[in-house]
């Protein structure tokens, strides 16, 4: 394991100056010291599709991020470059989005919203990298847009709490990107903490740490490889849909603020003149509230099996009810349950990506085979999986 740790931290050192050389290959050398920042990915054990509506999250951060080497350029120019995608990006303002939902909106509403607090950005340069599988649901998007914003606050002493950051991220996905997504990726992406998950109020922000141990089961991802974009996806629908539930019910119950506090039991929702789809989206979300609890309790008390069982079932509702899953999610997942894994569920906003998988540590290399072969037989697809630790938040590498 030692030797294991070390060949991984030498292959990131390498990483980390093959970015630096490229970095001064492209945008040259002007005298100022190029940092080093780097936000995690994330993952949600439970609590899906709430964080836009007030609900309880689980999630925690992860160990493949996004990385940017950045410095002041000394001029009106914003200079970008994206190693995945090989291409360098120069703007200036006024900021608007770039054609074909370009992968620098989210770093320009990120500037967008900072500036909107009264600061003021001068030109800079910026070179991303990272190992965030692109459409796996792990929230490389959010990643990026704190990042950006942890590095622009640090070169710049602009003084951004980790709390701002994370709400600048959103506001830029929302009004800038177009994604009406909720806090719950920004927030674990700035505030994650190593061996912990969070409990995260998103209607108050407030959370708590817990202690992430599962003795001898394990948590992993397995990356379906149908990929999805939320833009162009029914993810923006579903936030409608659960909005219009909440106003016809609040006409009656005024006193209810969000969906996820509601006290209605769901066989009396059609007399609130909800549709067959609203109706649908509160069953998600009031059951999510209580599998939520459940979830917490059990990995408080390692009630592995309760915690399994509760994956499942949130996998069920998401796919009947709030219907972001699709074909290959489900297969994944009943295979999954009749092989004996004791949970799994998709994670994101749906309609591809990644299930996390709870089983005992000694079942993998007994699953992976069986589920790789059934997958590729039916739909002609590869399956990942990606073992991973619990990491911190977002940070500075170097300075």
């Amino acid at each position: 394991m030692r030797l294991l740790l070390l060949k991984e931290n030498e292959v990131s050192l390498n990483r980390s100056k093959e970015n630096l050389n490229s970095f001064e290959e492209i945008f040259g050398r002007n005298g100022e010291p190029v940092r080093h920042f780097q936000a995690p990915a994330r993952i949600n054990i439970i609590g899906e599709h709430v964080d836009y509506l007030g609900g309880i999250v689980l999630p925690a951060a992860i160990d493949f991020s996004v990385d940017v080497w950045i410095r002041p350029n000394h001029s009106n120019e914003y200079r970008f470059h994206s190693v995945s995608f090989s291409q360098t990006v120069s703007v200036k303002h006024p900021f608007s989005p770039l054609p074909n939902s370009h992968w620098a909106d989210y770093i320009l509403g990120v500037l967008v919203e900072i500036e909107k607090l009264g600061n003021s950005i001068p030109g800079f340069d910026l070179l991303i990298d990272g190992d965030i599988p692109q459409g796996a649901g792990l929230s490389s998007s959010a990643a990026l847009e704190v990042v950006v914003g942890f590095a622009v606050s640090g070169i710049f002493s602009l003084g951004l709490s980790k709390e701002e950051i994370s709400l600048i991220g959103q506001k830029a996905e929302n009004h800038f990107v177009g994604t009406k997504c909720g806090i719950m990726d920004q927030f674990v992406i700035a505030h994650g903490k190593k061996n912990h998950c969070l409990s995260l109020n998103t209607d108050s922000l407030k959370f708590t740490y817990h202690n992430f141990d599962l003795g001898d089961c394990e948590f992993y991802l397995i990356n379906s490889n149908v990929k999805h974009s939320l833009k162009d996806s029914a993810y923006n629908t579903r936030r409608e849909e659960c909005e219009a539930a909440l106003k016809k019910i609040q006409k009656k119950n005024p006193q209810y603020q969000n969906l996820y506090e509601i006290n209605i039991k769901t066989d009396e929702l059609l007399s609130y003149g909800l549709t067959e789809n609203e109706i649908k989206r509160t069953k998600h979300v009031l059951s999510e509230r209580e599998r939520t609890k459940q979830v917490i309790q059990g990995l408080e008390k390692g009630d592995f099996i309760l915690v399994g069982e509760k994956l499942f079932e949130a996998h069920a509702s998401l796919s009947k009810n709030f219907e972001v899953s699709c074909e290959e999610m489900d297969f994944l997942a009943d295979s999954l349950k009749s092989l004996g894994v004791i949970g799994a569920r998709m994670i994101g906003g749906g309609f591809g990506g990644c299930l996390l998988v709870l089983d005992k540590k000694e079942n993998f290399s007994q699953m992976e085979p069986q589920i790789k072969k059934s997958y590729q037989q039916k739909y002609g697809l590869p399956l990942n999986f990606y073992k991973f630790e619990i990491s911190d938040g977002v940070r500075e590498v170097s300075k």
